[in-house]
């Protein structure tokens, strides 16, 4: 996955993003962290964890308007429905280039918190203003603030602004929120690693997400879900 790092290894230099769509999310969030960061610590990021559960549960009538068959995922042709209705303007290629990626199941379903996740790719990834109405198309205005908001954590974590965040970036991040405490690099690795999927040792934003989705109770609904049709 873009090389293997020993445990103190700095894989900045020469490191190469695997897939055009990673290629254009560095060359996003790069863009995106010249402009600067709000966020001042990892602590007022958790404090948004409640917010953002919330505007991602409002979410959930979206996916279920364009999940058409009502099977609880969104196939590859439902997506590009979507895509239509929202007047996202992607060619074939995006589209299941950004399929395959939320696809972690690789089942050819995609789920809500997989859902989620795209959605915010789209937002970093279409900077014009006419793609971005989707927003507004979708009935959810605060979801444009939701998803910068979690751009922005993600530039405050890439100390460097090369568009990955590394296990030292994130130790420094927790240590300027805990003052040093003894705890707070267990606390960075413990994250890291929850961000870390395929242990690269290099998070992507899309790695990013799909931890942000857990720690704010994504799964939790998932797991309803689960139960209630059983």
């Amino acid at each position: 996955m873009g090389g293997t790092l020993g445990k103190g290894d700095s894989p900045r230099k020469g490191w190469t993003p695997e897939t055009k769509l990673e290629a254009k999310m560095v060359e996003a969030m790069q863009r995106r962290a010249s402009k600067g960061c709000v966020m001042k610590s990892f602590d007022s990021i958790v404090l948004k964890f409640p917010k953002i559960d919330e505007s991602f549960r409002n979410c959930k009538t979206i996916f279920e308007q364009f999940d058409e068959d009502s099977n609880g995922a969104i196939d590859p042709e439902e997506l590009k429905h979507c895509f239509h209705k929202l007047e996202i303007s992607f060619t074939e290629e995006e589209i299941s280039d950004l399929f395959e990626a939320c696809d972690i199941h690789e089942n050819m379903g995609m789920k809500f918190n997989e859902f989620i996740v795209l959605l915010c790719l789209v937002y970093l990834l279409k900077e014009d203003p006419a793609a971005l109405q989707f927003k507004s198309k979708m009935g959810f205005p605060n979801l444009e603030a939701t998803f910068e908001t979690l751009v922005d954590a993600f530039v405050f974590l890439d100390k460097n602004r090369d568009g990955y965040v590394s296990k030292n970036e994130m130790v420094q991040a927790i240590n300027e929120t805990t003052s040093g405490e003894r705890s707070s690099g267990r606390i960075a690795m413990k994250r890291f690693e929850e961000m870390d999927w395929d242990k690269n040792g290099m998070v992507t934003f899309k790695e990013f997400l799909f931890a942000f989705t857990r720690w704010v109770g994504m799964d939790d609904i998932e797991d309803e879900e689960g139960e209630e049709k059983v």
